[in-house]
This record gives C-alpha cells, sequence and structure tokens, in this order.
C-alpha cells in the first residue's frame, strides 16, 4: 500500500452523481462552485476536459449531451471555497495492488460518502462498492491478481466554530471574559486572578494631628487607615511611621498597631515599636506587620501607644509634622 498524498482543503469534498439520458446537458448541483476549475467531472469513468463544459451557480451544463446510464455522471468538488460548504475535508489518495480473489481493502480513515474508488483506472459507480466502516472499501466483485485499487477518501471535520479573519466577527458571549464588560483603558484585571504575592490594593492613612499618654495603659493615636479585604485568604501588610514625643530621659515610649480595638502588634513581638531611654523631645519611631485577618469586613489599624512609667509623659503624630500607615493587601 502507498500514500500518494493526505493534504487538507479548505472546504467540504463532495460528488455528486447524476444519470445520462442521452439527451439531457444540463444539470442541478448541490453546491455552486466557484469556477469549472473548481469541479472534476466525469462520465462513465472518463475524466471530462474542462472545455467540455460549463458552470453558472449550481448549473452544470455540457457542450454535448453525456451518454444515458445509472449514475455514470461523476462531478467532485475540489478544495475550493463554494457556496454552502460549512466542512474541512483532508484528502488521501491509496493505491494497492490486489491478490486474487481479494475484496476487502483498509484504506485511512474517511468520512462515510466521501470516498471514491478506480479500479485499473476506471471509476467505480457506488453500486460496485461497499464503504461503510470508514477505514475499509469491499468491492462487490473480487479483484484479480494485479488490479491497482486506487481511493481517493477525505476525511471531513466541521470548521463552523472557526473564529473568522474579521474585525469584530467573534461576540463577547464566546469570550472568557475577566468582567462583565470587555477591557478598557479604565478597567481592573479582577483581583482573584492575580498571582500570590501581588498586591491588590493601598491605602494610607496620614496625620499630623498629636495626643499625649501619661499612662501605661495603651490609648489610641490619631494615625489611622481602614481596608476591606477582596479575599478572606488576603494578608495585610501595615507599614507605620509615626513622630513620636518622650517628656524625660528615662521615659520610654512604647507602640502598638490595634486591628479593630484588637492589638495584633504584641502579638507578633514584646511591642511592635519602642524608642528606648534617650534625650528628651521627638524623633520617629516605626513597625511593619504582616497581618492575617482571615476577613473580607472592613478593617481599620491605629497606632496605640503608652508610657513606660506613669511619671513621663510620651507623645504621637506631632503636629506640623507628617505621619503615615499605610495598608497594601497582599494576595495569598
Amino acid at each position: 500500500m502507498s500514500y500518494i498524498g493526505n493534504q487538507p482543503f479548505t472546504a467540504a469534498f463532495l460528488t455528486d452523481t447524476f444519470s445520462g439520458t442521452g439527451s439531457q446537458t444540463a444539470y442541478t448541483m448541490t453546491v455552486a462552485p466557484a469556477n469549472t476549475s473548481s469541479i472534476i467531472v466525469a462520465v462513465t469513468g472518463v475524466l471530462q476536459d474542462p472545455s467540455t463544459y460549463s458552470v453558472s451557480g449550481t448549473t452544470l451544463t455540457f457542450s454535448a449531451a453525456p451518454p444515458s446510464g445509472t449514475s455514470n455522471i461523476s462531478v467532485r468538488y475540489l478544495g475550493i471555497p463554494a457556496s454552502g460548504v460549512t466542512t474541512t475535508a483532508y484528502r488521501t489518495v491509496t493505491n494497492t495492488t490486489a491478490t486474487a480473489g481479494q475484496t476487502s481493502f483498509t484504506i485511512p480513515s474517511y468520512t462515510v460518502g466521501y470516498v471514491d474508488v478506480y479500479r485499473n483506472g476506471v471509476y467505480l459507480p457506488t453500486s460496485d462498492y461497499t464503504a461503510t466502516t470508514g477505514t475499509t472499501v469491499v468491492l462487490t466483485n473480487a479483484a484479480t491478481v494485479g488490479d491497482t485499487i486506487t481511493t481517493i477518501s477525505f476525511y471531513v471535520s466541521s470548521v463552523l466554530n472557526a473564529i473568522p479573519a474579521t474585525a469584530g466577527s467573534v461576540s463577547d458571549s464566546y469570550i472568557v471574559s475577566m468582567s462583565s464588560s470587555k477591557l478598557t483603558g479604565t478597567q481592573t484585571i479582577p483581583k482573584a486572578t492575580l498571582p500570590t504575592g501581588s498586591v491588590l490594593q493601598v491605602v494610607e492613612g496620614v496625620t499630623g494631628s498629636e495626643n499625649f499618654n501619661s499612662t501605661t495603659s495603651y490609648v489610641a493615636s490619631n494615625l489611622t487607615a481602614t481596608i476591606t479585604p477582596s479575599s478572606s485568604t488576603s494578608k495585610i501588610l501595615v507599614i507605620l511611621d509615626s513622630t513620636v514625643y518622650v517628656s524625660n530621659a528615662s521615659g520610654r515610649f512604647i507602640g502598638t498597631v490595634y486591628r479593630n480595638g484588637t492589638d495584633i502588634a504584641s502579638a507578633y513581638s514584646a511591642g511592635a515599636m519602642t524608642v528606648a531611654d534617650g534625650p528628651v523631645g521627638w524623633t520617629r519611631a516605626a513597625t511593619t506587620i504582616l497581618d492575617s485577618p482571615a476577613s473580607t469586613s472592613a478593617l481599620t489599624y491605629t497606632l496605640y501607644f503608652k508610657t513606660n512609667n506613669a511619671s513621663y509623659s510620651v507623645g504621637a503624630c506631632l503636629n506640623n509634622t507628617r505621619s503615615s500607615i499605610i495598608l497594601m493587601e497582599i494576595a495569598a
């Protein structure tokens, strides 16, 4: 067995057969080919020169009436786009040298109804063979040793869902959209699609309004910010920087961060931010915390502070200075 060709076509392979009357010259085809070069016409197994027939729409007209016969006229459509055709065919030509009495021939996969069979170059009508399995052709009359059995088979597959090469040919309903509308210059990518570690949103709180504390219990400062996580698995990165004040060289500013009234900084360390004994006056204190709130509700983070000794006063967010708290939602 040898394979002469296996090539794709851009339209379906179809075959029309007609029975000649001996006087009829015009026949109506299934589809309208592009021109006479888009079809192969055979009469009683003999290929016809394109000069002996013409095509107009779906009408095939012979210059002279073919002889009478049952299904003796064959019109095969080539792989050139034809009106109404919505499939693609893969064409395979196979030559097999028969053994004595051989009737069954195995050929490459084909779509039932899309195979032509020739015996020693003569086209066989469909009544002379059976081709219903998609892989075999069975002759009605057994071949003799040395006969050449040629099959031209087509495997047809649909291209109804192929994307046309024209602008706007695919509607939104066929696109897995990242939101309910098209992507535009103002549209954001859905947060749930971003990889782990991505910054999903940023919130900043700024103040320059001071307050003081002379107790050893935490009190709220004026430095606060609120964020609402988009996912319960997200983490919140808290970055806090504040100006602070100590009234005495033996005093100590101790700060922490509360989330919705709960001290979270001390849970990570013994005091999130501390300014040790030092010069009297103001300085800066900062801390960074990666919180795991497991919530999608609004979360308020606030700087709380206290003194180490009720005899000394401490302050936060001094007037006319900039203190800030930045909250970043991090995808996890």
